[in-house]
């Protein structure tokens, strides 16, 4: 390719690796507790002048993009993998940590040791900024803060915050730090405005911000939205355990004596103030309060089903999902259900 096409086809290689949007032309169980155009003219300078700007998405903050990341939180490693129901890589993980908020990285390490702008020192790095390690680099994590990072390490070990245990080779920032005050959009590499951002939070958003609409078709959604309000759940996420937990059967029994809707155990119901669990009304309001309770403890979607399912003193005992056949199997199948409504 040469001339001006090959140009600009080095300059959104370049905007890929640096995250900038490109410029276009065209159109474009059994649970415990019971988880190519052309381009010419105005738009070639367009596109060279992008192609060397910094920092892409201010309306994203670091500390998103640290949240975003803790949502794989025990997910185990697997070189080579994309996909958290399989597994994730250290390169997989920064990058769906900013896909999630809408941000477009290369896949490797090497090119993400050289997206947005470099930051000097781990004494300036922020929340959120890349942290690369080695000469060439072989490892990237996320900065958490305090000398902390979050990554997917090895093969055998799954994803979580530890120290940064040496001094990085690179550190690059993609993302503003500046909080926007009640923004609920942001602009991400591909310049859709609010819809990434949303997915990315979807499971934990407070569900007074969704509506029954959200759970057309969906048995007992009235019910999944109310509880949802009340304990800030997301009821798309109830929905999907309950479909998990029982094909919203309110009448179901496993063999060890999980009831009704939510498949609480009687003892656990008793707890959460439910009298009856094959009542689905009561039998959701618990199901929430104990998801509610979970994600506040561990601020991560697949940690709260692991402990939904296997209990939150095996998720803290295994530091991550538990090694039971069951609660692997678990997390994706309710992640698949949630995603599949929308």
């Amino acid at each position: 390719m040469i001339g001006v096409q090959g140009v600009m086809s080095r300059i959104s290689e370049l905007k890929t690796q640096l995250g900038i949007a490109p410029t276009t032309t065209g159109t474009a169980g059994t649970a415990t507790a019971t988880g190519t155009s052309t381009t010419s003219g105005t738009s070639f300078a367009n596109a060279l002048a992008g192609a060397t700007a910094g920092p892409t998405s201010p309306g994203v903050t670091g500390q998103a993009v640290v949240d975003s990341a803790k949502k794989y939180l025990g997910t185990k490693y697997v070189f080579g993998s994309t996909d958290p129901a399989k597994g994730l890589d250290c390169s997989a993980l920064v990058q769906r940590a900013y896909k999630d908020l809408g941000i477009d990285l290369p896949r490797n390490s090497k090119q993400q040791a050289q997206a947005g702008t470099k930051v000097d020192g781990l004494a300036n790095a922020e929340p959120g900024d890349i942290l690369a390690f080695d000469k060439p680099v072989d490892h990237v994590a996320i900065y958490v803060g305090n000398n902390k990072m979050i990554a997917a390490p090895k093969p055998g070990d799954h994803v979580k915050i530890q120290s940064v245990y040496e001094t990085p080779t690179h550190i690059r920032r993609v993302v503003g730090t500046s909080d926007a005050a009640g923004a609920t959009a942001v602009t991400g590499a591909n310049g859709a405005k609010g819809a990434n951002a949303a997915a990315a939070a979807a499971a934990v958003r407070p569900a007074s911000l969704q509506n029954s609409s959200s759970l057309a078709g969906v048995p007992y959604a009235d019910m999944f939205v109310k509880a949802g309000a009340k304990y800030g759940v997301s009821p798309k996420l109830l929905a999907a355990v309950a479909k998990v937990e029982s094909g919203y059967n309110p009448k179901a029994v496993s063999k060890v004596g999980a009831q009704g809707l939510m498949q609480l155990m009687p003892a656990t119901a008793r707890g959460l103030g439910v009298d009856d669990a094959f009542d689905p009304k009561q039998a959701i309001n618990g199901a929430a309060k104990l998801l509610s309770s979970h994600l506040k403890e561990f601020k991560s979607v697949p940690l709260a089903l692991a402990a939904y399912n296997a209990g939150g003193g095996n998720v803290h005992k295994y530091g991550g999902i538990p090694p039971f056949a069951e609660t692997q199997a678990y997390v994706p199948k309710v992640q698949k259900a949630l995603a599949a409504l929308g």
